[in-house]
């Protein structure tokens, strides 16, 4: 580090800049990450995200896992997007072994990587203006999380870890009336979504602490490989539900939208997020009337007993709910992953603080670090 000279504070003397560390956390938080800031007074004058303080180690265990059981590891390292996670590796094995999925299976899937967006989503909408001062939010984030929560722990008997993708389709067929409910519930839960538009952008402090304030220019984001919601909050219109589409989203364009903002401030992102939330609410009822609509048929196919992907590589990508997931699959012919790398976007959204907090005020730290919307397994994958 490079030392530079300020005035001291009564006295003659000179004094170096100071140097603060954020963290980490302790282990029983959502996440351990730790941040060297370099501060001339109030003023940040660089910033190092440090991390590798969870050490999950995901892709070397992947190598000692088959096919089959790298699932329950994989939706474990952003544990916000767990049925997305799992969804990106048996996408990947599938199209190592040229495995055509049944439709029904599809359309499910889609189902529930938008149910799990919604789920992801909310958490930040509910915990972003708690970390400004507002607690009113998360209690209504929570209460819209339990009641979709519930829908899927009824059809996939996991609350977290869902454990419901598998190698040619998902676990077993939706339960008996499920589909009901999950019209009334998400038709509810769509009703409410209003409050963070009059209670949290209708706020007049929590605006001003946002507006303008961690700006990230749109090279940067070229420049750092960010995507998802950040990404399209600084004019980076690029969505591979749109762009790759995969799964059912082909048959999904006349609905879904693209939210995109050119601020690339804090407050941007809240925007994007909240519009992406509210569009990711009508995909699922659409995904629920393309359901309706299809005659009862398998939901997955038959595999042999111990599933061996070909000899080769494969690379994979998807939406996840926080920007881009990427998946390298390299086989030997063997019933294990010779490698399987993981592109997280957690991972590369992060490491833009080291462009972004410098010239900014401590004050404003939080809010920045807040905005990037990350969970830290899925940095320290």
């Amino acid at each position: 580090m490079t030392e530079t000279t300020t005035v001291g504070v009564g006295g003659a003397g000179e004094a170096t800049d100071m140097v603060l560390n954020i963290g980490p956390q302790h282990p029983s938080t959502h996440g351990v990450l730790r941040l060297r800031l370099v501060l001339d007074g109030e003023r940040i004058v660089s910033a190092e995200p440090v991390i590798g303080y969870m050490h999950r180690g995901a892709e070397k265990l992947f190598e000692v896992r088959d096919y089959r059981q790298i699932v329950m590891l994989a939706n474990r390292h952003d544990w916000l997007s767990a049925f997305s996670n799992e969804l990106g590796v048996v996408m990947a094995v599938e199209r190592m072994l040229g495995m055509e999925v049944p439709v029904r299976a599809v359309w499910i899937r889609t189902l529930f990587a938008e149910l799990n967006r919604v789920l992801n989503h909310l958490m930040f909408l509910g915990s972003y203006p708690l970390e400004l001062g507002g607690i009113t939010p998360i209690f209504h984030a929570f209460r819209e999380r339990e009641d979709l929560q519930a829908l899927m722990e009824e059809a996939t008997g996991g609350r977290m870890h869902y454990m419901f993708n598998r190698i040619g389709g998902i676990k077993e067929d939706l339960p008996a009336g499920w589909t009901g409910r999950a019209r009334a519930v998400v038709n509810a839960v769509a009703g409410r979504m209003g409050v963070y538009d009059d209670l949290v952008l209708g706020n007049d402090i929590f605006r001003a602490r946002t507006r303008g304030v961690g700006v990230l220019a749109t090279p940067l984001v070229y420049e750092y490989g960010i995507s998802g919601p950040i990404a399209r909050a600084s004019a980076v219109d690029f969505d591979l539900r749109r762009d790759d589409p995969y799964l059912a989203y082909p048959q999904l364009q006349d609905v879904l939208k693209v939210a995109v903002r050119k601020e690339g401030d804090c407050l941007a992102r809240f925007e994007v997020l909240l519009e992406q939330t509210h569009n990711s609410l009508a995909l699922v009822l659409a995904c629920l009337d393309r359901l309706a609509e299809l005659a009862p048929g398998p939901v997955n196919v038959r595999l042999p007993k111990v599933v061996k992907a070909p000899e080769g590589h494969t690379y994979t990508w998807g939406e996840n709910p926080l920007g881009i997931n990427g998946y390298y699959l390299v086989s030997t012919g063997e019933k294990t992953p010779y490698r399987l790398k993981l592109r997280t976007a957690s991972f590369n959204n992060i490491q833009a603080l080291t462009r972004v907090l410098p010239g900014t005020l401590v004050a404003d730290m939080v809010a920045i670090l807040g905005s990037m919307f990350f969970v830290v397994g899925d940095i320290d994958k």
